[in-house]
Parts: C-alpha cells; structure tokens; sequence
C-alpha cells in the first residue's frame, strides 16, 4: 500500500493512498464536523458542513468525497471555511422545525428539566425524578409550593385546555423522598478550598449545596435564628409548613455544608474578615426592607410592612392588626398578608390594588382562595391619605382610578378620576408593595442606584475580587424564589472555575425552538388538569394549617401523562446540534416557510417527524445500501423535497424490518426509537443474539428485552431478512 505525506492544520500526516481528507483527518484526531457521512456508506456530501481549504485549490473542497494528494495542504477551520459552514448551517437550520428543549424548561429561571421529571413522575419512576429535579433545586418541597411556576405559563398544553400541573408534580416527588430514605447527592474529594456565603435564604443554600458537591468546605451565615431565608420568614405556613423547610435544610447539613446562625455582617464580622479567611464569598442576603408608598400618615402606629408583618406572625409574636385591616399591595406577598390577617381573627380584610383583577400579578389560584376565605377587593383604587386618631390607624381616604394607556409593563396605567374618593374605616394598614436590601451593612461594595449590590449579571462578580452576589440584594431587587435558585446554580459554577483558576463563560448556546404561531395541538385529546385537593375554606380561615392536601401517586401519574412531550428526545446526542452550537449561527436571516408539516408517523418500534428533516439521506442510502430494502426514498425536487416511505405508505404497510438503522443514524430527532415506556425516557434494554431455524433457513436474530419483556426481534443476517417479520416476531414475542 502506498502512503501519502500531507498537512492539516499545521500538523505533517502520512495516510494510505485513495484516502479521503476526511479519514485523515480523522485518523489524526482531527474533528471535522459532518451531518450526511458515515463509514458504512458512499459519500454524499449533501450537507456542505464538512468543507475544507486546500492551499492552491479555488473551491472549497467537501472533506468526505475529497480524495487527498501528496503534498497537500488542509485548513479545516480557516476564516472562509468557517463562514461556509455557518451559511450551511444557518440554511439547515432555518428549515428545521423543532424544539431542542421545551419551553417549560426554557421558562424555568433555574433551566429545571421538567419534561424529563415529568417523564419520570408518569413512569412511576419517583426516586429518579427528584433527582432529576435536584440537579437544579435543592429545595424541591419548598419551591414545588410556592414557585409562581413560569414554566407552567409556557407549557403548550395551555393551547389545549390547561398547563401541566408542575409546581405540584415537583413537591409530590419531594414530599415522597422526605418520607423514605432521602436522596444525597454524591460530594466529590475534598478540594481544601473554602466558600463563605452570607445569606441562608434559598440562593445561598442551594450555592452551598452545588458548591458543597464540588468538594469544597462551605459555611453560610445568617442573621436570623433559622436558616431558610424569606421561605421561612416571609411565606406563611399554610403555604410552606415549617417541617418541610426544616427537613430539606437538614439534606442540605447532611452533605457537609455548615450552617450558622445569629451571625450578622457588619456586626458580627466584615466582608473583609470573611474574604481573609475563604477562597471566595458569595453574598446572597436577600431583601429584608419593606417599600414605604410614600403616603401621607404611613408613620401613624397600625402601619405595617408586609414582609414585616409576615415575619412577626412565624416568629409567634404577631403584630395587633384589630379588626379591620387594608392590605396594600397587588403580589403575591398581599396576598400572603390578606389571608394571614383572616387567620388572626380580622373580621373585615380589604386589599386595595390600584389596577383590575386581570392585571394583578398575584397567582390566580391566591386570589380565588383569598376570596373564598371572605378577602375583600377594591380594585382600581389607590390611598391618597391614611388617617389617624390619637396617633393609632382609623381609615383611609382611596383615590378612584381607572385605566389609561400601557405603560412600560405593557399593563394600562391606572390615571386618578378627578374628584372621586373612597373612605373605609381602618384598624390597621399592611403596606405589600414590595422590599429591598437593607444596605447598612454593604458599604463595602458598590451599590446601583436603586440601592442594590450592583454584580455582573453573567459572572455575578463585584467590585471585590473573590467577592461574588445573587439574589434579591442585587441589580433588580426582589424577584421569585426559583430566580435565586437559578443564579445561585450560575454562579456555583462560576465560583468553582474560580477557585480553579479558569474563566468560565455562561453565554447562551444555540437552541433551535419552534416559531409558537406554528405550533398546533388541536388534534389532541381533551383531558381535564388535576390538581391537588384543598382545605375547605371555613375550615382554613380558621387555622394556619397547609391549604393544599397535594396530589396521590396515581393523580400524579395521571397528570403527568398529559405532557406532550414538546422537547426532542434526541437533544443529548443530536448531532445537529452539536454542530450548531460550534458556530455562532443565526437561521433567522433565512427564515421562511417551513418545508414540512409537524406531524408524525410511527408503527410500534420507530417514530418519525419530517419537520426536524435535514435531508442528509442517512436514512435513504442506509436502507437501500445496507439492507437492500429501499422503505425511504426522496420525493419531490428543490425546497419541498422530503424523505417518505414507498408510495407514501404508513410504516407499518412497508417492508421495514425495524432494524433500527435508519434510526441510529439520523443526526436529528426526525427518525427515534419509540419507547415502550414514555417516550422521552430511554430503554434500559437487553440484547441477546439468538439463532432459529425458519422455513427451513438458520436465521441469526437479536432479541431486545426489557425489564425481561420481550420488545422486538431483529434480523441479523441474510436469511432472517428473508423471512416475513410477523412469523420472527411470533417466534418470541407473546
């Protein structure tokens, strides 16, 4: 055999005569991307991702048909080169119609996975799916009962009848593991480095815990008596018993994090102190100061902040709110006030909101159950004055409003009627309009002009090296639960790069995500959201007793098999997306109509959905050079050509042997094994290779099993291909 001397990318290579530029590079440890090629079958060059530049050769070369030649010279990631993969990419994808992850995911602020959860949770896989869910919230219990759940507003299913009942599915996981032998996350080998984390709120528990498992020594200090933050302190324990919080926190211990109480920074010790003696700091304080409104007579005694009151009430020290009692305020945390208020005996509760009932950002199901616990609304009404007698609250004069033109929420904004006012008679006003950090005890780094600790949003870095911040303290000021939850998984990395003396970048990778105007679900069958049952509402008026009863093993699995499944199973092998993420791509620029419909075609072993079609001919070429089946074939010419089957036949009216082939070389999701079980959890499958004499041929099969059920039996050699697939089956499967 003959050898040839050639270059690729400044690296002298020898390689066998009749060799493509591909194979050595390959050989060579050279990755060239390609989404048509594989080594079984002829080359194809369809997809124009794997061009190369030769030096003295005009046209880019496509590495998989290109033969190469003694003293060539290869550049496979020079400028031209590059600019052409990413046209080809850009082109592919903008015909690609399909959701690398679904939207709830992409909703979910902490990236939680809760299609696969979901998934799971279906399959009665419990155990799994918290850890699943734990890879992104230590606090599953907690958050599944008090997250506003974003993702739920971008579930697809709301385009059918009603989203997936999430929030709910994580905390009924949770509540299982609590009650059992509870999952611990694995901790990697002590590193000797050590963390600091000022604030036990849920962004500085759940930084210790993903810090903590990277091995390294963690400590957080709180001010107050109990760690947990404002899940503790500023959510009641109707809505969060105290019990869950406390035996989720104790995980959190378990894994060798070390809690600290009592401690204040500022009094205690200072950032200085603490940044002597660790490797890095992360300050996660949370947002303790309520927002005064600003209105005239809010210093009167009977004036209370919400997150104040709310505090006062756990802390079994409730403030006096008398009888009647005006809760100012449109969130969640009025919310939380108005029902506490009835729980402590308030015989007339009134929440004064300056918008209508639709433009309230409190959860719709806080405000129905606030109703039916007998909360009153005065809906676009705004205080103007609150009036007092001896120096204590009696009334307050409400301005009439109503609405004008959006403002930068998009909401309408509400604009006073001239001359129209309300007077209610008042024993107390609790003030929900919001809270910020309490500064005093951050001079040392810089603030924004809101008063927050002003971090970098990707790195979440200071001005102090080594000195990082997240959560409500910082930038915008207060936000959700799970916001916190998802910075402090950020910045967990971010920190562990530190420590290990690298940069670590958080941009964004390219997703490929469907256009929502295109997405249609009106096939889909009607099934009515389960949800959890609830106390009756005389009956939790009067208690602080949790409201929701939560969901049984079989409601749960029920509900979660409503999913739809928007996310493409593909999405950790696709070797679509790998190759779109190696470029800074931008499809949008050819954006357009879609040359294939999202539908769906299956029989009992292979799904297929032409939408997420490149046309690399994998399948086609597979099937007719491999099996000498031809079941694919192209159909149609330029932008609308497609793979179909033979006369466009469903599968299950072709020839297909459900070998598999077809799929196991599809670089997208357009062609994935159908799962036995839910189809976005994979088969842990056995394979045995068996041999059977048929008509009197000896024919080679494989038996694929699971959980010792047999799925399916494929030929392995000539003359099992030969015989009909039902009499194979029939031999084995029962």
């Amino acid at each position: 055999m003959n050898y040839i001397k050639l270059t690729i990318n400044g690296k002298e290579i020898t390689a066998p005569e009749g060799s493509t530029v591909l194979e050595t590079a390959r050989s060579a440890g050279i990755d060239i991307p390609t989404l048509c090629y594989d080594s079984s079958l002829e080359a194809y060059g369809g997809c124009g991702v794997c061009v190369v530049e030769a030096e003295g050769v005009p046209k880019l070369l496509r590495s998989c048909s290109a033969k190469i030649s003694d003293g060539m010279v290869i550049h496979t990631e020079s400028e031209r080169v590059v600019k052409a993969r990413k046209i080809a990419m850009e082109l592919i994808m903008s015909a690609h119609d399909g959701d690398c992850i679904a939207p709830c995911q992409l909703a979910c602020p902490a990236n939680t996975d809760c299609q696969g959860y979901v998934g799971l949770i279906a399959n009665g896989e419990f155990k799994e799916a918290l850890k699943l869910i734990k890879n992104k919230i230590p606090l599953p219990a907690s958050i599944g009962r008090v997250c506003p759940h974003p993702c739920e507003k971008a579930c697809r299913r709301n385009k059918a009848e009603e989203p997936i009942n999430i929030a709910q599915l994580k905390f009924f996981a949770a509540d299982l593991d609590l009650e059992g032998e509870s999952y611990l996350p694995e901790v990697k080998k002590n590193t000797g480095k050590r963390i600091a984390i000022v604030g036990g709120g849920p962004g500085g528990l759940s930084a210790a815990y993903y810090l903590r498992t990277e091995g390294h020594d963690v400590t957080v200090f709180d001010m107050m008596e109990k760690m947990g933050g404002m899940l503790r302190y500023g959510i009641p324990e109707y809505r969060l018993p105290k019990k869950i919080l406390d035996s989720e926190i104790a995980l959190i211990e378990k894994t060798g994090v070390k809690l600290c109480n009592n401690f204040k920074l500022g009094q205690d010790i200072t950032l200085e102190g603490l940044k002597a003696y660790n490797d890095a700091v992360i300050l996660a304080p949370g947002a303790w100061k309520s927002s005064p409104m600003k209105v005239k007579g809010e210093e009167l005694e009977g004036v209370y902040g919400g997150i104040d009151f709310l505090r006062s009430v756990i802390k079994e020290n409730p403030v006096d709110i008398g009888k009647k009692v005006a809760v100012c305020g449109g969130g969640n945390t009025a919310m939380d006030a108005c029902r506490t208020a009835v729980r402590l005996g308030a015989e007339e509760v009134y929440v004064i909101y300056r918008r209508t009932e639709a433009e309230m950002p409190a959860e719709e199901i806080e405000i129905k159950e606030s109703k039916e616990e007998g909360v009153i609304y005065k809906f676009l009404t705004n205080p103007v004055e609150i009036h007092g007698k001896d120096g204590k609250v009696c009334g307050m004069t409400l301005q009439l409003m109503e609405l004008g033109e959006p403002d930068a929420s998009g909401r309408r904004r509400p604009v006073p009627i001239e001359g129209k006012t309300e007077y209610i008679k008042l024993d107390s006003v609790i003030m929900a309009i919001g809270q910020k950090l309490d500064a005093s005890d951050f001079g040392e780094v810089t603030l924004n002009e809101r008063g927050n600790i002003l971090a970098d949003e990707n790195s979440f870095k200071t001005n102090i090296d080594g000195v990082f911040a997240i959560g409500d303290a910082t930038n915008k000021g207060a936000s959700i639960a799970i916001e916190a939850i998802g910075e402090a998984g950020r910045c967990a990395q971010v920190v562990n790069a530190y420590l290990n003396g690298e940069e670590l970048s958080l941009a964004q990778p390219y997703l490929s995500k469907r256009d929502e105007d295109r997405v249609d679900v009106s096939d889909r069958e009607f099934q009515p959201r389960t949800v959890a049952k609830v106390l009756e509402a005389n009956y939790r008026r009067n208690c602080f007793d949790e409201v929701s009863l939560g969901l049984t093993a079989e409601e749960a699995q029920k509900e979660a098999q409503r999913c739809l499944e928007c996310g493409c199973r593909e999405y950790f092998k696709c070797r679509l997306l790998n190759v779109a993420q190696r470029y800074d791509i931008n499809p949008e620029r050819f954006a357009g109509e879609m040359p294939q419909e999202y539908t769906h075609d299956e029989n009992a072993f292979i799904e297929r959905n032409p939408a997420k079609c490149i046309l690399c001919g994998l399948c086609v070429r597979s099937c007719h050079e491999t099996e000498k089946l031809s079941v694919w074939g192209l159909l149609g010419r330029g932008f609308k050509t497609e793979v179909a089957t033979s006369f466009s036949l469903p599968l299950d009216e072709t020839k297909c042997t459900n070998c598999g082939l077809c799929v196991k070389l599809c670089p997208t999701g357009a062609l994935t094994e159908k799962s036995a079980l839910r189809k976005q959890v994979p088969l842990k499958e056995e394979y045995s290779l068996q041999s059977v004499t048929v008509d009197g041929l000896e024919c080679r099969v494989i038996v694929a099993s699971y959980a010792g059920k047999i799925l399916r039996v494929i030929p392995d050699n000539e003359n099992a291909r030969k015989i009909d697939r039902n009499k194979l089956n029939e031999l084995f499967i029962k």
